[in-house]
């Protein structure tokens, strides 16, 4: 015997004690699809049988089945359940997360139960109960569908349960393993002349309907209604779905008409007048064939692996995937407020706003001048039949495809179409996002990226990134991306060294890759540059109406400049030499992202320097003289000082060479020419996040702006080396010893490849290579000392790095959101991560 359940739903076991639910379970689903209310009671009270826990061992068990149905589980509960009060928590619980209960009945006789709990020791009641539960079973079994249970299936005998086999059913709405690509067609309203024109527009054939590519057609549904061939419309749709070319959903319009012609009253308005008087002029069997087809379709679908919804007035998160009454209600109307506007219209309630989901969902019902996307959903009735136009959006590729009405064949009650209105400054997606929401970035959230799984950040860390975020950050509209910490290679055993290329050359030999590009480390401050081609696309593409075209942020998102004089000139200098380069028009593109240092390292640090490094410095210029002075006296008269001068010597020269090392990075800015930027990333444009081409495309693009002949900007000297040649590897070394010998920082190593991949995964994509100079200013002026060099080579490096490849994916990842034109609150759940990461304990040092 086989029975057929939907595959979420929330399945009920009726039966008397010693019916067998627990063994059924066992055997039909699996063992966490089940919730027993024995073990529920073990759970709160350490005993299955103990009675006077039952009210709490439900409240475990509801609060439990809730979560599963919750996230579009199947739940099976296992109790008695012979009692109508019983199971009318349950049945509101599957209505309340739009599920489908199922009764499956163990109409077991009671002899039976009666020995089978004899054999079960922890069963030591009398037979009395059971005969109870068989009748309160058995007089409520003809009341299970009134109850609420869609599905209800009752096995009379051991024998039919030891056989039963029970299939999952998908819903009618689940066509995840149908991935397109699609045409999806806004609200028609019998305009067939337009539908033809669309639809040869897209490609496909006017004699079968058929698309070359196999693309497939998705009608929002409101076929119906208003328009001058209302039949044509039906026949080409009708047509479509048959042969396999097109899907529909229903749309409000359909529904009424469907009363109509199946003898309901229902209120003759809003083009149902058309509808019946066009039909009337067709074959019977016409228009039962058309009703029968209104009534086979489906609330909404769920596409291509759960990335698409389609419905004619929308669908929440909560309800895609899942059938009630409710669903089915949203599908067809969407959410009202009760209230009517001036027209007599209900007013809608914008779901769209509030939308979280991760499906993009596609809808109309509600006429628009133009499709907007607002958090991953789209409107696209663009009120055809009003005279605007029938409108195509063309998935995956997220195109939009139009043709004209050709003319208007309804005056619609609510004017959506204003002739000379000028267009809205920023689009739905920018006005929604001018206010964020901090729900959407505070918490314990776990980030899930491309490049590295997911990523969890912690509450605490979050709490700081807000708190910088909110008090000090450029206007959250430019922050899309915020560059990641980096790692230092391998500590090295060479003598007087800290780091050295050959434990970095080392890192990538082992994890497999075969070259690497070694860059000029500069002593600046890391600076990331939005740059637009002018003020309206800035507008455009951020949302800025403040007569901006870029901004240049630190790498904790706040300002690089405090003066707005001075930030805006120096934008327009890198904007030039970007025009003058070509950059826009070789990457069809109006704005650009680049990562950068900024230099001197004063101009933003003069504070740090001032208060940390020069003070040390300082005050050793001034101690150590004076105790090198006092020594030699002592030595003078005969003290026994001469281990302690020579040590004193020693740290008067390291502390020279200490604020020798600092001041290498420090000259005056009294204006913009004093300034240097080396940019070394082109990150990304509207073409893409250039994450696909390697170093030295992204160097060899910077080096035509810096070509441009502007002195602020800097080319970043860099290296190519085989690290399956030793000798390219010398060759690397010395470069290294020559940057370093001459003042400076050092030099970062990078897999040539923007993204590399080793043994475990994505590989450090950079490793910094510090010389031992610069090295001074981080670790103090007696770094070098043996006795401390020794202790610092113990540093450990395996969190940092944890941390540069965490930051690194989800810098990235917000940068592909934002080309991907998603919601501001999924980038910046990326940018705070980031940030949130920077607050955790590491080594400063490192």
């Amino acid at each position: 015997m086989n029975i057929t359940i939907p595959e979420l739903s929330l399945v009920v076991l009726i039966g008397p004690s010693g019916s067998g639910k627990s063994t059924f379970a066992r055997r039909a689903f699996l063992p966490t699809e089940v919730l027993s209310s024995d073990f529920c009671r073990g759970l709160v009270s350490d005993n299955e049988n103990d009675q006077a826990a039952t009210v709490e061992a439900f409240e475990v068990l509801h609060f439990i089945a809730a979560k599963r149905l919750q996230a579009g589980r199947l739940t099976v509960v296992d109790a008695t359940n012979v009692k109508p009060e019983s199971r009318k928590p349950l049945v509101a619980l599957a209505r309340q997360y739009h599920c489908i209960p199922v009764a499956i009945v163990l109409n077991i006789p009671e002899r039976i139960c009666a020995e089978r709990n004899s054999t079960r020791p922890d069963r030591n009641f009398s037979n009395h109960v059971i005969r109870q539960h068989v009748q309160e079973m058995r007089r409520s079994l003809r009341r299970l569908d009134r109850e609420g249970f869609r599905h209800i299936h009752i096995l009379d005998s051991p024998e039919a349960i030891e056989t039963l086999t029970v299939e999952r059913q998908p819903l009618w709405c689940d066509r995840k393993g149908d991935h397109g690509p699609f045409d999806i067609i806004g609200d028609i309203h019998g305009c067939r002349s337009e539908l033809e024109k669309l639809l040869k527009k897209l490609g496909y054939d006017p004699a079968t309907r058929r698309h070359p590519d196999g693309r497939k057609i998705v009608f929002l549904g409101d076929l119906v209604d208003r328009g001058p061939d209302i039949p044509g419309v039906l026949r080409i749709a009708m047509r479509m779905v048959e042969t396999g070319s097109a899907i529909c959903v229903p749309g409000n319009h359909e529904m009424k008409l469907l009363r109509k012609l199946r003898g309901r009253d229902v209120q003759i308005t809003h083009g149902l007048a058309e509808s019946l008087e066009q039909l009337n002029r067709e074959p019977e069997e016409f228009v039962e064939a058309a009703a029968k087809f209104i009534d086979g379709l489906v609330s909404h679908y769920v596409l291509d692996g759960g990335r698409l919804v389609v419905a004619h007035a929308g669908m929440k998160a909560s309800m895609q995937g899942r059938g009630s009454g409710k669903v089915r209600e949203f599908a067809l109307f969407g959410e009202t407020t009760g209230e009517t506007d001036e027209f007599g219209l209900p007013v809608r309630y914008n779901w769209a706003a509030e939308y979280r989901g991760n499906a993009m969902v596609v809808y109309g019902h509600t006429p628009v001048p133009d499709p907007e996307w607002l958090n991953g959903t789209i409107n696209i009735d663009t009120g055809c039949v009003f005279g605007g136009k029938l409108t195509a959006l063309r998935y995956p590729e997220k195109e939009l495809v139009s043709t004209p009405a050709e003319r208007t064949w309804c005056e619609p009650a609510r004017p959506f179409l204003e002739p000379g209105a000028a267009a809205p400054a920023l689009n739905a997606q920018q006005l929604h996002d001018d206010v964020l929401d901090m729900e959407d970035v505070s918490g314990k959230r776990i980030v899930g990226t491309r490049l590295y799984r997911n990523v969890t950040i912690r509450e605490e860390n979050a709490a700081a990134a807000l708190e910088v975020m909110s008090r000090y950050a450029a206007d959250p509209k430019w922050l899309i991306y915020l560059p990641p910490t980096m790692a230092p290679a391998d500590t090295s055993d060479a003598p007087g060294l800290l780091e050295h290329p050959a434990q970095a050359f080392a890192y990538y030999r082992h994890e497999g890759v075969p070259r690497v590009i070694c860059e000029a480390k500069h002593m600046g401050s890391r600076a990331v540059l939005i740059m637009c081609r002018d003020e309206d696309a800035a507008r455009r593409r951020f949302g800025v109406v403040d007569g901006n075209f870029g901004v240049c942020y630190t790498r904790t998102g706040r300002r690089f400049f405090d003066s707005t004089q001075i930030e805006r000139e120096f934008l327009s200098r890198v904007r030039s030499a970007v025009e003058h380069a070509g950059l826009f028009e070789e990457l069809d593109t109006d704005w650009l992202c680049l990562d950068c240092e900024l230099m001197p390292w004063s101009a933003k640090a003069q504070e740090l320097i001032t208060s940390q490094y020069a003070a040390v410095g300082a005050a050793a210029g001034l101690a150590l003289p004076e105790a090198i002075a006092a020594l030699e006296r002592a030595e003078r008269v005969g003290a026994d000082v001469a281990n302690l001068l020579e040590r004193t010597q020693e740290r008067a020269k390291l502390a020279q060479l200490y604020v020798d090392s600092y001041r290498y990075y420090c000259w005056p800015v009294a204006s913009v020419d004093d300034l240097k930027l080396a940019p070394f990333h082109l990150l990304a444009s509207e073409s893409g996040v250039h994450v696909d081409k390697d170093h030295g495309w992204h160097l060899s693009m910077l080096a035509k702006l810096c070509d441009a002949g502007d002195p602020i900007l800097l080319a970043t000297a860099h290296l190519v080396v085989d690290l399956t040649d030793p000798r390219s590897e010398a060759d690397g070394v010395r470069w290294w010893e020559e940057l370093t010998g001459r003042g400076g920082e050092g030099m970062v190593v990078k897999p040539l490849d923007f993204l590399a991949h080793g043994r475990r995964g994505l590989v450090q994509p950079a490793l910094k290579c510090r010389g031992r100079e610069y090295l001074r200013i981080i670790y103090g002026p007696e770094y070098t000392m043996s006795e401390n060099l020794s202790r610092l080579r113990s540093r450990g490096l395996s969190v940092k790095r944890s941390l540069a490849l965490r930051e690194f994916a989800l810098g990235i990842e917000g940068l592909e959101r934002f080309v991907r034109k998603e919601p501001l609150r999924r980038i910046h759940e990326c940018v705070f991560g980031v940030l949130a990461m920077e607050s955790e304990p590491v080594d400063p040092r490192l």
